[in-house]
């Protein structure tokens, strides 16, 4: 069993909701974490034998399916991008709220119906050709990890592919949406391997678990 636990938790939209299910769950970052000023990417937690790692969402992934973190949280976005076999999502968070769209300018927009082929700009590359091939459409995606909505007016691409919530992102930038891929929640992920030889792994899944059914039944 490894002496210490290490938790991945990503930065950006779902930390804030994250913070207090951890909480809950008995995963509580020490007070430097709050500091904004603090560039670390490391910090202790209120359980000595656990700390937490501060990454990009796609990287908690990462880190969690190698073994290099045990458990972490992250949108099913991530996880459905990926298909990591030493992946595990026991628990929907019920969190993170959003989904997956397509979007095109608002003048212009057209239905894919009888095209063969189609430009994409997204960080989704996978999921991206998956949606337009079950539509017979080939996708050729231009790999973004931001600013997404821009790249139809300068000629990028004629669609873009990206998270939304509110829409008013889309709206902001003369986007409209034109595809619903897929609804997104925030789920604890952890790696089999660890989940299966640590206890701890697995009364945590079990913390999460708990409190993600109590919420529920509020």
């Amino acid at each position: 069993m490894s002496d210490s636990l290490t938790f991945a938790i990503p930065k950006g939209r779902i930390l804030d909701e994250a913070l207090p299910v951890m909480a809950r769950a008995g995963v509580v970052p020490e007070a430097a974490f709050h500091d904004k000023a603090n560039r670390s990417l490391t910090f202790a937690t209120t359980r000595s034998d656990m700390n937490l790692i501060r990454v990009r969402a796609f990287d908690v992934a990462t880190f969690v399916a190698h073994g290099a973190a045990q458990l972490g949280i992250v949108g099913s976005d991530v996880i459905e991008e990926f298909d990591y076999a030493d992946l595990y999502a026991p628990v929907d968070l019920d969190i993170g709220h959003c989904h997956l769209a397509v979007g095109e300018p608002k003048e212009g927009a057209a239905s894919v119906d009888g095209a063969s082929h189609v430009r994409v700009a997204t960080k989704y590359p996978n999921l991206t050709r998956r949606f337009f091939e079950a539509q017979g459409v080939q996708a050729e995606c231009v790999k973004l990890n931001g600013a997404m909505e821009i790249a139809p007016s300068l000629g990028l691409c004629g669609r873009i592919v990206d998270l939304v919530s509110s829409g008013q992102t889309l709206k902001d930038n003369g986007l409209v949406e034109t595809g619903h891929i897929l609804d997104i929640t925030a789920r604890l992920i952890v790696n089999r391997a660890a989940l299966k030889t640590d206890p701890r792994v697995g009364a945590l899944v079990e913390a999460f678990r708990r409190d993600a059914s109590e919420r529920k039944a509020a």
